[in-house]
């Protein structure tokens, strides 16, 4: 007799290598199971049987939205579908609110249990949908250690579980890192991470290879590396490559964290790279830049003094962050400078970026996940 179906559900980058992790520790715990729905590269090589592919649902911004939503509405319906021909017994929806919630609600019409992996925002915009979520989300797995106090009195039912990237052991010298990925050791190496998503790269890695070569007249041994996120073809930066053809750039198949490692400064996409680069103690410049259409519709819902995550946990602005119009390649290379020629700056930035690595809570953010999910096949 076949075991249990669980319906998983991650979108991007990020979410597809937590969602992975969970699955293959709850393979430990119960073999037999059988998992299906919406993954990237890494989860359909932890078993997941991919009804579509996450790059089909992976869209950041309002506008970059827009002309999608006729095709992930049609995955949405395909994967409620699904589940409703199978009838899985849990489901684990991992990020990506604005489709996983509407996924969860026809979830709950069909009995299956809705375990959210990776809160949404709800701290930073819609603290309302609180009581939303309340209604078709069985357990919240909060991977930040202060979301859990916002789901209290709302009737939803939260824990903390601890940040999947605090897995990660202590980082080695940059030296290691740079051995590893055939760097020179002695030059100065700052890694470029500019996102996931194409329309990311579209906007943010032109401005940060024009930043790289204020950078290297300033520093002419400086040297590049970039992680190339999985659900891109390295195809996709070399137009944006051409264009600096002198410029010594060394592109890295995932592993951006070893990328990061071996770099003495990063510039750094908005998101859960930062998070990878503070647990690397490596020091930053977080950059954003959004449609302007995006941009706009945001500023008028989110609320916070800060839009990197690394400074929201640290509650202050420990790392640069640079938005819209301010993330020019000036100021870019600028703020990268001041971080590699100033020790006082560069020792004040790793100091708070240790508190921030200790936040994260311990090991075991996937096989706590994995048994809760086992719990709820039970």
């Amino acid at each position: 007799m076949s075991g249990p179906e669980i319906l998983v559900v991650a979108g991007e980058a990020s979410a597809d290598l937590h969602a992975a992790r969970v699955l293959e520790e709850l393979r430990q715990l119960r073999p037999d199971v059988r998992a299906f729905g919406v993954g990237g590269p890494r989860l359909r090589a932890a078993g997941l049987e991919a009804l579509h592919p996450a790059e089909a649902i992976s869209v950041m911004g309002f506008a970059e939205v827009l002309p999608a939503i006729p095709r992930i509405l049609g995955i949405l319906r395909d994967v409620a579908r699904a589940a409703e021909a199978r009838r899985p017994r849990v489901a684990l929806l991992v990020d990506l609110p604005d489709f996983n919630l509407r996924l969860a609600k026809r979830l709950k019409r069909l009995g299956v249990t809705v375990v959210y992996y990776v809160s949404p925002m709800i701290w930073a915009w819609r603290r309302g949908r609180a009581r939303q979520i309340a209604r078709v989300v069985d357990r919240m797995l909060c991977i930040l250690p202060f979301e859990e106090r916002f789901y209290e009195g709302t009737g939803v039912s939260a824990r903390f579980v601890g940040h999947p990237l605090a897995e990660r052991p202590a980082p080695a010298a940059p030296a290691a890192y740079r051995a590893a990925l055939g760097l020179e050791a002695s030059r100065t190496t700052v890694a470029l991470v500019p996102g996931s998503r194409p329309s990311e790269l579209a906007r943010i890695f032109p401005p940060m290879l024009e930043a790289a070569e204020r950078i290297r007249a300033g520093h002419p041994d400086a040297q590049f590396v970039v992680p190339v996120a999985p659900t891109l073809a390295a195809a996709a930066l070399a137009p944006y490559l051409t264009r600096h053809p002198a410029l010594p750039v060394k592109l890295v198949d995932g592993r951006a964290d070893e990328a990061v490692g071996a770099s003495d400064a990063a510039l750094v996409k908005s998101g859960t790279s930062t998070l990878e680069t503070a647990l690397m103690l490596r020091p930053m410049v977080v950059v954003y830049r959004l449609s302007w259409l995006s941009y706009f519709i945001g500023r008028a819902f989110v609320r916070l003094a800060h839009f990197a995550l690394v400074n929201i946990l640290a509650g202050r602005r420990l790392v640069p962050e640079l938005l819209q119009r301010e993330a020019s390649p000036e100021r870019m290379a600028r703020e990268i400078t001041h971080l590699l020629d100033d020790p006082a700056a560069r020792a004040a930035q790793l100091a708070g970026l240790a508190e921030v690595r200790s936040s994260l809570g311990g090991p075991g953010a996937a096989r706590r996940v994995a048994e809760e999910i086992a719990g709820a096949l039970r």
